[in-house]
Formats: C-alpha cells, structure tokens, sequence
C-alpha cells in the first residue's frame, strides 16, 4: 500500500500513484523493515528535480520493478526540502562513501537508520558503466540475505566514521582583517575574468558572496571587491540563466558563458538575488541592477504567491513541449521560425540579434536561449519593449511548468527581506505588502505560541516537520528587515522570540551550533554544516540574525552568541571563501560595529520620511535602522533604539551610534548619507 496520500509535500505526492509501496520518512517504516527482517531503500528527491523525475518515470512508475522492490524492501521516500536535517546526514554519508552526491539520492539503510549502500540515479539498464537499478536492487538483496554480518560491519564503520568527524571554529573570536583580507585573495584566485563569477562550469549565482564584496568595498573601498561584484552580476543578468522576458533565475547554468541554463527556478535563489541586485543599485547606481532587481522581485510575485500570501518553492525544469512530452527547457527556448511566427519577419530578425537566437540554437535542437549577447550599444529602447512583451505574452500560452507549492519558511523568509528592501529602495510599497503578507502568514501557521517554527505548509496547513537553523535564522532575517523598513516593532518581536529559540535550541559548546534542535528527532548524527550551500547555511544566517537582533536592542547575550558563531568562518573564511560568502558578510557587519541608525520624527511627515529612505540606502555594512516617533527618556519605545531620541528643536532627526559612540543627531538628509558611508 502507497501510503503517501494526504501529504502536504507536492514531491511525496508525485509518487502516491507509483505501484511502490512507498512510507514517508517515520519510525513506523523503520519498524516495519525490523518487523519484515528486510533493508530500507530511502530515495530522496525534490520537486523540481530533473533527474528525480526520471528515474521516478523509468523506475518507481514500473510494475516489475515495484514489485521486486515491495517484496524485498521497506521504500521511505523524503522531500529533501522538507527534511533538510535527513538530507545532510545521509548526503555527507554518501559523499563521505563515493566522493560525490546529487538528486535523487539512494541509499539502503539497516532498520537502526544506518546506511550500508550509497548511489544517486541509476538507470534502468546498465549505461556508461552504471549498474541498472534492478542489478543495484538485486546486489543489495544478494548481500542483506547472505552476508549479513559484512552488511553490518560497513554500516557500523560508516557510522562511526560520520560520529567522529568533529568541525573546527578558529579558535578564540570571530575573524578580523586579516581574515577577511585573505578571503578576498582567495576569490579573486577564483574568479572568471572573462565570464565573471567563481569556478568553472556548472556555474551558480553567487549571490552570498557578492553580498560580502560590496559590504569589503563599502568598509574599506576596495575597488576590485566592487567590480568582482558589478560584473559577475551585469554577465547572469545578460545570460541565459536570467528570465530575459519574464525575469527571475534559473538554478544555475551548465556552461562557464552563463548561455544554457538548468531551468528550474527556485524560489530561494530568486529572493537572494533580487536583495542582492537591489543593493549593487544602493551601492553603484546601475540601471540595469535597478531592472533586475525589480524584474525578480516581480516574478517571485507574479509566479510564485500562493493563496494565503506566501511563496512557493520552486517551478520545474521541465514543461510540455506541445506534443505530450515533458521537456526540459521547453517552456524558454526559442527557434527563428517561432519568432516570426510572433513577431514577423522584420521583428524576429530584430529580436534574434538583440536576443542572441541563431540558427543552429544555443540550447538543443536548433533552439535558443534567450541572452543579451549586445555590448552597450544603442537600440530602440521602445522595439525592445514591444518585442519583449509580445513574445512574454506568446511564451504564456505554452504549457507552464508546474509549480511546488509548499510554502518553507526559511526561503519564505529570505523573500521577505528581499521584497521589503527592494519595495523600500525603489519605492514600490506593493512589494512591501507582500512582504508582510508572507510574514503574516509565516506567524500565523508556521509559528506556535512557544515560539517553534514548523518548516512547511501547503494550502495553509501547516506541516508535521519541525523547522531547522536556517528556518529560524532566514525567518528572523526577513522580519528584522522588515521591521526597518515598516517601523512595526512587532516585527522586532517576533525575530527576537526566534532567536531566544535559537540561543535555547541549537547553541553548543564554544559558539558551535546544530542544524537541530536539542530536542529534535535523533538521526545517526545531528546535522551540523556551517557551510553555505545554495543558500546561507543555518549557522551563518543565525549568527548574522542574532548580531542584527542585538544591535536594535542591547543584548549582550545575542551578539555573544553571534560572535562565537563567528568562530567557524575565522577557521573557513580564509581557506574556502566561496563556501561561506553569508559569513564573511555578516563578519563584515561585525568588524564595522554594526552601525545602529535611530531616525525619529512623525509618521507621515516629509522630512522624516527622507531621513528613513536616507538610513535604507546607506551602504554601511549590516547597519539596523529603527524609525519611529520621537521619544524621550521616561517614555516607552516601540524600537529600543528610538527610546531617549527626541526630536531636534521640533525637527526630525536621525541619531547614529556604532561600537557605543554615538554621532550628534542631525536633521539633515545628506549629513546622514555620509554617516552611513564614510569609511571611518
């Protein structure tokens, strides 16, 4: 019996039709495999996944094969997104085991949860020296009904290989100038001068680590972290990778050039680039960052809200490409012919130019995907614009890819970060509203009244997994931005209950912290990866969390632990900076106070809302802004900073501290702006 029915995971529901008898991830499968005196097969996937999607039609939709697999077999299949801790502990035992890993992920674990036979796709007959999946399933039944005692030993072995690994955190204290200084060496060791980000092909956005070379240029003026950060940005805003018709990005491109993407568009990436495009804006003034950023943060609106406010995960790689066939790509791609079935002929010679569609195609079979391949020639700025959306309007009446609409709470919260500063920069205050519809949403069904976060939700139930560090983390993140750019204190509130949470669940000895909490369910290991991945990871998102927190509002304990948490990126910084770009960030925030900016003055008022904007835009690394009425001493603050800040002989004013030395108040806007970038 397929028992995944009734789940809120739209990847766990793909499968509820497959002849195997899949469980969720549970004690009751793993009961069941003791109970039957057989192996687990643990298959882990997400819903977006290409390759997921695949195996599960070459595979888990054929009967033969379903049958082998429900005879010798417990089949535990898990939404990576949705259990990210069960994902890191069997994915760094399959890394650890074979030097690589990747979606879908197999493993085959004893009825104790440990892991004896590691894989990820594996096709249904033997290809390029892979086995087929039959001859794995066979292999691994031959093994468990046979030799049973070398099963257990490797099981044991690896275990204790995964128990003893211990994590370095640099000794004494967060990282300094030397630290940082040597980070910077290190990415410009990796940087691709000709095609702008870092490493070679597969190429991901680097979001997190421009985030931390505009935070170095803004403290120091370190001229090659800004251009590193304009020209990774400028090549995956003209590449294939960019939504040059309906904004947003892809997942990552396939190629050094930026030119092919992998289609799938996640909502985590969307909203860490949106933030990180609107603040290349704040820092440089480039139209095209402004676009962008915009762009993206419409896209996130347009295709990826749900009903109940919040954001949805992902849309899939692939879509119909009109003949029944799921193909990835589909939905993108161009051929000449199909622009002049749009456009007409002179249009579509225009558009392939501008574009970059050529006959042979860019992508496959003959099809192209849409670049901005031109230099900074001149064009007809309103052909452009009429092309674009007669095509975005052609392109919308293709099959769409389809949508996974679980809503997870930390990439819920990155995108309310990203909408509420972008909606702030740009004044845009419908992208600020969304944002606080999602953060009501998160409150509402994702947050119970201790304060406990669940990780997901769909249709507005909430899900049964529990959240982790980064949820925690990422969550707060959003609603302290949030809370800057609104003035609402409640938002300040609510961050600080999260992280109260966090010092309570997830700290352990010297700064270190877990994936999980104290009380979580117990795996052969708790997760702990201070590394960031395709987003901050839950370490380095609380630490820069708990060291905003304690800027609004004193807390000694909170920037304690933010700076302890520090400890991992002095030790990883300098050796791997590619890794931990969110860390170096928030280190760049730490070494520069952060700067705590007060501004006060009547709601509504003209001169009060110049100083807010002024505060926003200031490019002083990791700086908090509380706005607010003016408040004297014996009154009671809705921001702590704002409490003994009166007016200025009536006039609203803005009072900026850092390290515990405060500026004089001023009530003028462009005194402001260099308090704020002014490298002291």
């Amino acid at each position: 019996m397929n028992r995944l029915a009734g789940v809120t995971s739209p990847y766990l529901l793909q499968h509820a039709d497959n002849p195997v008898d899949w469980w969720p991830w549970g004690p009751e499968a793993f009961a069941e495999a003791r109970r039957r005196d057989v192996p687990v097969l643990l298959s882990v996937g997400y819903s977006a996944c290409h390759w997921c999607h695949v195996m599960a039609h070459e595979s888990f939709e054929n009967e033969a094969t379903a049958a082998y697999l429900n005879e010798h077999f417990v089949s535990v299949k898990v939404d990576r997104e949705e259990r990210p801790d069960v994902d890191a502990v069997y994915m760094e035992a399959v890394q650890a085991a074979t030097g690589q890993g990747g979606w879908p992920m197999t493993v085959f674990l004893n009825a104790d949860g440990e892991p004896f036979y590691f894989g990820t796709y594996f096709p249904p007959a033997p290809r390029n020296g892979m086995p087929s999946f039959r001859q794995v399933l066979e292999g691994v039944n031959s093994a468990w009904t046979e030799r049973r005692d070398e099963v257990a030993e490797v099981a044991g072995r690896i275990v204790a290989e995964l128990a003893g690994r211990s994590l370095a955190h640099g000794g004494e204290g967060p990282p300094g100038e030397e630290e940082l200084a040597q980070a910077l060496l290190g990415l410009t060791r990796d940087y691709d001068e000709k095609y702008g980000g870092f490493g070679g092909a597969p190429k991901f956005p680097a979001s997190m680590v421009v985030e931390f070379l505009l935070r170095h240029h803004a403290r120091t003026g370190a001229e090659g972290a800004l251009q590193m950060a304009s020209d990774t940005c400028e090549a995956m805003a003209r590449g294939g990778i960019y939504d040059q018709l309906g904004g947003g990005f892809a997942r990552y491109s396939v190629d050094r050039e930026w030119v092919v993407p992998h289609f799938e568009k996640m909502l985590y990436d969307n909203a860490l680039l949106c933030r990180t495009y609107a603040r290349l804006w704040r820092a440089t003034g480039s139209d095209l960052a402004r676009r962008v950023a915009l762009e993206t943060a419409d896209f996130m609106v347009r295709e990826l809200r749900t009903a109940e406010g919040g954001f949805a995960s992902a849309l899939d790689a692939d879509s119909d490409d009109g003949s029944g066939r799921h193909v990835e790509g589909a939905y993108y791609a161009w051929t000449p012919e199909q622009l002049t079935d749009v456009l007409g002929a002179d249009d579509a010679e225009f558009a392939a130019r501008y574009y970059g569609v050529t006959e042979e195609g860019t992508f496959e079979k003959g099809a192209s995907v849409l670049q901005l391949p031109q230099g900074e020639g001149v064009v007809d700025a309103a052909r452009v614009e009429s092309v674009r959306q007669r095509l975005f309007a052609a392109r919308d009446t293709r099959p769409r890819p389809e949508r996974d609409d679980k809503v997870v709470a930390a990439w819920n919260g990155l995108a309310i970060a990203a909408l509420a500063e972008t909606g702030a920069y740009f004044e845009r205050p419908d992208l600020v509203e969304r944002a606080t519809e999602a953060a009501d949403l998160l409150v509402r069904v994702h947050m119970d009244e201790t304060a406990r976060l669940a990780r997901t939700s769909k249709d507005g139930r909430v899900g049964a997994n529990a959240g982790v560090l980064e949820d925690y983390g990422d969550v707060a993140e959003g609603f302290l931005a949030l809370a800057s750019v609104t003035g609402e204190g409640v938002w300040l509130d609510f961050a600080g209950f999260l992280l109260d949470t966090v010092l309570a669940q997830f700290v352990g000895e010297g700064g270190a912290l877990y994936d999980t909490a104290h009380d979580a369910e117990p795996l052969i290991r708790r997760p702990q990866d201070p590394t960031d991945n395709a987003t901050p990871s839950g370490w380095t998102s609380a630490a820069g969390a708990l060291l905003s927190y304690a800027a609004h509002t004193g807390s000694e304990a909170h920037r304690t632990a933010a700076e302890g948490a520090l400890g991992v990126v002095k030790a990883l910084g300098p050796r791997a900076p590619r890794f931990i770009g969110w860390g170096l960030a928030v280190a760049e925030a730490l070494l520069d106070g952060p700067r705590e900016v007060a501004v006060v003055g009547p709601r509504g008022d003209a001169a009060t809302a110049e100083l807010h904007r002024t505060a926003l835009l200031g490019t002083a690394p990791g700086a908090v802004v509380a706005v607010g009425e003016g408040q004297h001493a014996d009154d009671e603050a809705e921001f702590p900073l704002l409490a003994g800040r009166p007016l200025v002989e009536g006039r609203p004013a803005a009072y900026v501290c850092r390290a515990f030395v405060c500026s004089a108040p001023t009530t003028e806007a462009d005194v402001l702006g260099r308090q704020l970038t002014v490298r002291t």
